[in-house]
């Protein structure tokens, strides 16, 4: 299969409209071997995924660790690869901080936005990942920090961008406020937006979407299945990785019984929703198993029926508090 590339703003890469979100790869709510690592990349690269997503958080350096291992059979000049800088991996003072990723390494991800750790933690991802560079590098939920990373995470990235060390220079969160003040304020070439431009969750991400259109910075869309609730709302009652709100899944669930009644199903929409948008450049879907991630492209590739659509609008914006 041959996927669409778009580029990531004014300098950034080209990328594949279709990522790999590496999440699951650090045992995210359940443990995947380092088999399920290999095969599930393959089958992303042989549907013509080339563009992969990483954190140390994830896993706390076991995504990286295992996404390295799976990449180094494919030639690096071929795809585009991202990491997160914000957290530094230390050894814990007594017992691991509660965590949703299990059997991880005894490491614990402390928050460090200064400059000298996000140089620190670039060395340790290229390290973990084994290659010689990142393409792009995010800085990752700086939400208690703003200012923090205003002032010493964004010039050191833009400063390695200078330098041609990296491509491009971005920011991943879940919510959009603090994205919409780092795309007025910081010369961006990218953002992944994580979970707040969804078929579910949409009413804040819009309005970012067309901000960032204005100024020409790519957007790449992460948690577009709302960390488990638009894959399957019978099953995973989970939004933003904790127990969803009774009045979510009831929406989620009106969802999944509209887009049975137009032929189609609720995760099918839920990737082409971010796709339809022109303003999207990549929309990165977690996966855990080779089936997974040939069923998100099949998902990806297969247009929705345009009847969904237009039934879908008293159901695509969530209660204003989510109870």
């Amino acid at each position: 299969m041959t996927i669409e590339t778009r580029q990531l703003g004014s300098r950034g890469p080209k990328v594949s409209r279709i990522g790999l979100g590496c999440a699951p790869f650090g045992n995210l709510f359940e443990e995947v071997s380092d088999e399920d690592v290999q095969q599930t990349v393959d089958a992303a690269w042989n549907g013509g995924v080339r563009f992969f997503d990483t954190a140390p958080l994830y896993g706390h350096g076991l995504s990286e660790i295992r996404l390295g291992h799976a990449l180094a059979k494919y030639p690096r000049e071929q795809y585009v690869l991202a990491s997160k800088v914000g957290r530094l991996l230390r050894e814990p003072i007594g017992e691991l901080s509660p965590t949703i990723f299990k059997n991880v390494p005894n490491l614990e991800p402390i928050f460090d936005f200064s400059r000298g750790a996000i140089l620190a933690s670039i060395d340790e991802s290229l390290n973990r990942l084994q290659t010689d560079y990142l393409d792009v590098v995010h800085v990752h939920d700086p939400d208690d920090h703003e200012q923090w990373a205003m002032a010493e995470s964004f010039p050191t990235l833009i400063e390695l961008r200078q330098e041609g060390v990296i491509k491009a220079v971005g920011c991943g969160m879940n919510q959009s406020e603090s994205l919409t003040r780092f795309v007025q304020q910081i010369d961006l070439d990218c953002l992944l937006l994580a979970g707040r431009y969804t078929v579910l969750d949409n009413k804040s991400g819009t309005a970012l979407l067309e901000l960032c259109a204005n100024r020409n910075i790519g957007v790449v869309l992460g948690g577009i299945f709302n960390s488990g609730l638009l894959a399957d709302p019978g099953k995973n009652k989970t939004f933003d990785y904790v127990a969803a709100p009774v009045k979510l899944i009831e929406r989620a669930e009106a969802l999944a019984v509209l887009a049975e009644s137009h032929g189609t199903s609720l995760p099918h929409v839920a990737v082409q929703f971010g796709l339809r948008n022109e303003h999207v450049s990549c929309v990165v879907i977690g996966a855990r198993s080779p089936q997974e991630i040939q069923q998100d492209l099949y998902y990806a590739e297969n247009i929705v029926p345009e009847s969904f659509w237009e039934g879908l609008s008293f159901l695509t914006q969530p209660p204003a508090s989510p109870v």
